[in-house]
């Protein structure tokens, strides 16, 4: 789960961590009010999106008048922004922070992350901070600093001493890094968190380190433990299908091809996008129905699939270990039925009475396609979308 840049710079603030003043805006009536507040003669507004890039597509503006920020405020809320995070849809804008500027000598880039590789927390840092890290990161990846966390004794000084030295931070930055780096290490730990990204941390023209802004992921699976991160989830960032997925216990990512998946097991179904795609076709979504499909999941799971406009098949990928191939082949035959499934449906069983299962399917009357294999389904979906 995301938070937005202002809920994310409050758990900053609130472990002492310095951030911008801001004021968040719902509409464009509270523009001059924030202007008032911040004072000044110079405002940034920023677009309150789950993405990335807001600054490339206009999401992230300087006015340097109150009639500037008005129109600015006027023109970004109620718009959908794309970025190259969320394309092609784009996201709706229904927030805007509002923040003072400041006088910036210098971007750093400073995170948190877990390193599935070392199944460590690891501290990464560059000097070249700003919205070309990724390329930076790409053309030349020893300007990119790492600490591997040690899970015992966590982030240590001496660790947050070598990152400051390898970004040139003198004298009382050093300290104040080091402040900051353990500040965010103890916020990733108490709100079990996946990110935390401070992209820029700015040193100010005073030399004072700000977290310029700061992007926030919070461990799905631990928000039953984090009921106060967990009502901050704003679902109209979230595609409609994937909170519907959520409410149904299934796993469900919006893709932007044009052929529905329905697996069962997250691995498998990572096999079968990786056969679509290698001919010639594009998966619609990831979709992993769990190992104890019913009936009544795998309708659910059609109509989520097919609420999707873009879906012109559907293969249907089912390993039958836990639950026969007969029991899910029913289940296929009876969600369709219910469901009205009006695009080619090719379903690909192995497993328990596998013969039984494609049996039921082929006299069924549905017109579901039975394929013999995996790269017969996935070659069988691509044809049916061409």
């Amino acid at each position: 789960m995301n938070l937005h840049e202002y809920q994310a710079k409050q758990l900053l603030r609130d472990q002492g961590i310095p951030t911008p003043r801001g004021v968040v805006l719902d509409n464009a009536g509270q523009a001059e009010m924030a202007a008032t507040h911040l004072g000044g003669d110079a405002w940034v507004v920023k677009a309150q999106i789950h993405a990335g890039g807001r600054g490339k597509a206009g999401g992230v503006r300087v006015v340097r008048s109150v009639d500037d920020l008005i129109h600015a405020v006027s023109t970004l809320l109620g718009s959908c922004l794309v970025t190259y995070q969320n394309a092609p849809d784009g996201q709706m804008v229904t927030r805007l922070l509002v923040e003072e500027t400041l006088d910036i000598a210098r971007e750093i880039y400073l995170s948190l992350t877990v390193d599935r590789e070392s199944e460590r927390i690891v501290l990464v840092a560059s000097g070249s901070g700003g919205m070309e890290i990724e390329e930076i990161a790409r053309t030349d990846p020893d300007k990119i600093l790492r600490e591997v966390c040690d899970p015992v004794w966590g982030l240590q000084d001496y660790q947050c001493r070598n990152v400051a030295f390898g970004l040139g931070l003198e004298g009382a930055q050093i300290g104040a890094f080091t402040r900051l780096a353990k500040g965010i290490y103890q916020i990733f730990m108490r709100n079990d968190l996946s990110l935390v990204e401070i992209n820029p941390l700015v040193v100010t023209s005073a030399g004072e380190l700000v977290a310029l802004d700061c992007k926030i992921s919070v461990d799905d699976n631990a928000l039953y433990r984090q009921k106060e991160l967990a009502v901050l989830r704003d679902p109209t960032q979230e595609d409609a299908k994937e909170v519907a997925a959520r409410e149904a216990d299934l796993n469900y990512i919006a893709l932007n091809g044009n052929i529905g998946c329905m697996v069962n097991g997250a691995g498998l179904a990572m096999a079968t996008m990786d056969l679509i795609k290698l001919h010639g076709g594009q998966p619609a979504n990831f979709l992993d129905v769990g190992g104890g499909a019913t009936a009544e999941t795998v309708a659910k799971a059609f109509k989520i699939i097919l609420s999707d406009a873009n879906v012109k098949a559907i293969l249907v990928n089912i390993f039958g270990g836990i639950m026969r191939c007969d029991i899910i082949a029913e289940g296929i035959i009876t969600a369709v039925k219910e469901v009205g499934v009006k695009v080619p449906v090719i379903v690909r069983l192995e497993g328990t009475n596998v013969e039984l299962g494609q049996k039921m399917l082929a006299e069924s009357g549905v017109g579901v396609i039975s394929a013999d294999d995996l790269t017969d389904a996935a070659k069988r979906a691509v044809a049916a979308v061409a």
